[in-house]
């Protein structure tokens, strides 16, 4: 598939200060700012070059598809996720569960975003779900790791998931509606309960 045309209205010049740079990665990372902020309906390879401050022939000469640079970007935002993610850097201990996280948000609002265009996006391209549902099966057993730190017998599926959840929610919630406090707050809740199902095991 080739690049798609944008209406005269997307296509206004943008005087841009910075350039982050002509390799392969940075013009993923621009893909990533892209879909981030339109969706994936907004990847092009104008808008790639636009982001990149480069021209568009580099991205062409990168990719050769747009196909392939949405490939290309899935691969890459699941890399950058999974090792930007704050699961399994804990100590395991409950009351230092899943630290890091606001900041995380704070530090990378066009990777969190582009994994939530992902998601929405795959019900309408299922060939998009085989990449996700890697990542996310990597975000489900760090969960499960992390818990069975803190928690003494087999930690089941559906209490892997149901933290992840809580998590996944949370870090959406503040990327759309900003208030870090409030998440430190549902983190304190869940570390509370955390710290209660611990002692309950331990009681038993």
């Amino acid at each position: 598939m080739t690049d798609s045309a944008e209406p005269a209205g997307e296509r206004r010049t943008r005087k841009r200060v910075t350039n982050y740079g002509t390799g392969r990665a940075a013009l993923l990372d621009a893909a990533v700012r892209v879909v981030a902020r339109g969706g994936l309906r907004k990847l092009t390879y104008r808008a790639v070059a636009e982001e990149a401050g480069v021209t568009h022939g580099l991205v062409v000469h990168h990719f050769g598809s747009r196909d392939a640079l949405i490939e290309e970007a899935v691969t890459h935002a699941v890399r950058s996720s999974l090792s930007n993610s704050t699961l399994g850097l804990g100590t395991g201990k409950p009351a230092e569960f899943a630290t890091g996280l606001t900041q995380m948000v704070e530090s990378g609002p066009e990777l969190q975003a582009f994994q939530y265009e992902l998601l929405l996006e795959a019900r309408r391209r299922p060939e998009l779900l085989p990449q996700l549902r890697s990542l996310y099966e990597e975000y489900f057993e760090a969960t499960r790791r992390e818990l069975s730190r803190m928690l003494p017998g087999p930690v089941e599926r559906g209490t892997s998931r149901l933290v992840f959840a809580a998590l996944e929610g949370l870090v959406l919630h503040q990327l759309v509606f900003g208030e870090r406090e409030v998440t430190e707050e549902a983190l304190t809740e869940l570390r509370t309960l955390l710290e209660r199902l611990a002692e309950g095991h331990a009681e038993s």
